[in-house]
């Protein structure tokens, strides 16, 4: 080969490794503003001096990226690494922003062609874009365009000292900012689809009761990590004869199915409790029977307590679990312990066994927390370390209202969790 055909084939092979490695980058996070910083920083210094990434986000252009090679000129421009608000391009701007922003492009437009004051409306055309606060003498910008719609704008600059960006640029830049806007608006799509599904997951669970002098919260939190409903759910009301009842319960499964089966598990347990009237053992038996009879193969975890009041004003709780992480019971000066009394199988493995039900004493100003394994299951690691880390999260908390409580533990221990997260909290008078 000659000399020219090695040159075309490295520039080839550079090309396809550049276009791999932003690849990559966005296809390591479902956040789309780390993605696309992740791709700015893999542009420069091996493409342009800078980089920088435009989203659209209603009536405001947003700056997610500006990556330098010299990271000191970020500094000396006043910008870093990181999002702010910018006001929307003229929509009848020549500068290349704007121009990206209607579709046009891609562009490669050298200093001459820069907006300047001196031209006429040029003073009401300024951008506030990279290539007016570095030394920039050749531009690269194109839109960010799916679908017919413009979702934002990349842009590439090289300074002096630089060979210039030339048309065989082009080619590279629109595939560039196609792969960053495939992967916005996926972002995107994901974004609305998790919150589609977190609203149909809050609309099948019921709303608490308010039970003086108890106090009673509940919380519900999506997995982080996926845009699916799933099968968690928590349960209170107060049954005929005056006993509470007290549910948390997890269907296996993470998708719209497991959704419903969780409704229907929840509705039939309802119409058992508030029916028979039974040791919490043997709702849970009826319970057991009724879901193998009417949706065989389902499998589900559950815990159904009944708390009563004793003559004197002293409080206590009878439960029976079905596979269920245990409920936890924290006095009002934090001292803790599981109820991890005979956990039973899941619901839906086998009717031939006798589920029974234990009772305790609960201590005035006390709570008890219900909750599904969402919130202390962690993906390689074991579960012993994530009871252990509920156990003192919850006695440091031992005297916040039990409605901060259950926040806090959503928001704290929650976060990041693989699986939803359902929480139920009483706190004894």
């Amino acid at each position: 080969m000659d000399e020219d055909t090695d040159r075309a084939l490295q520039e080839a092979l550079d090309r396809l490794a550049l276009l791999s490695a932003a690849t990559t980058a966005l296809a390591s996070t479902l956040d789309a503003d780390a993605g696309m910083r992740r791709v700015a920083r893999t542009l420069v210094p091996q493409l342009g001096d800078w980089c920088a990434v435009h989203a659209v986000a209603g009536e405001t252009v947003r700056e997610v990226a500006v990556v330098h090679r010299d990271p000191d000129r970020l500094a000396d421009a006043g910008v870093g690494d990181a999002s702010f608000a910018l006001p929307v391009a003229a929509p009848a701007g020549r500068g290349p922003l704007a121009r990206a922003l209607r579709g046009e492009g891609p562009l490669l437009v050298p200093r001459a062609e820069f907006p300047s004051p001196e031209q006429p409306g040029g003073a009401h055309e300024r951008e506030p874009a990279p290539y007016d606060r570095f030394d920039t003498e050749t531009l690269l910008v194109a839109p960010l365009l799916v679908r017919r719609e413009v979702l934002g704008a990349l842009m590439l600059g090289r300074g002096r000292g630089r060979e210039p960006f030339g048309p065989e640029h082009l080619s590279l830049l629109q595939d560039l900012a196609h792969r960053i806007g495939l992967s916005l608006d996926n972002s995107r799509l994901h974004r609305e689809t998790q919150r589609i599904a977190e609203r149909l997951q809050r609309s099948l669970l019921p709303p608490l009761p308010a039970i003086a002098p108890l106090g009673i919260a509940a919380g519900y939190q999506p997995s982080q990590t996926t845009a699916e409903v799933g099968g968690d759910w928590y349960d209170c009301f107060v049954l005929p004869q005056g006993d509470i009842a007290l549910i948390i319960g997890d269907v296996t499964g993470h998708d719209l199915q497991a959704a419903v089966m969780m409704s229907q598990l929840r509705n039939m347990l309802r119409g058992v409790a508030c029916d028979r009237q039974e040791p919490a053992g043997r709702i849970l038996s009826r319970l057991d029977r009724a879901s193998h009879t009417l949706h065989p193969g389902t499998t589900a975890t559950c815990v159904y307590a009944l708390l009563t009041e004793e003559p004197g004003g002293q409080w206590a709780v009878e439960w029976s679990r079905a596979g269920h992480p245990p409920p936890l019971l924290v006095t009002a000066d934090g001292d803790s312990r599981y109820l991890d009394a005979s956990g039973g199988l899941p619901l839906g493995v086998s009717v031939e066994i006798d589920r029974t039900e234990h009772r305790t004493p609960l201590p005035a100003g006390s709570t008890l927390l219900l909750y599904t394994d969402g919130l202390v299951e962690r993906r390689g690691e074991v579960l012993d370390r994530g009871m252990t880390r509920l156990r003192r999260e919850v006695s440091s908390r031992a005297g916040e209202p039990v409605e901060a409580l259950v926040e806090q533990l959503l928001h704290g221990m929650g976060t990041g969790a693989d699986d939803d997260v359902a929480l139920l909290a009483v706190r004894m008078p």
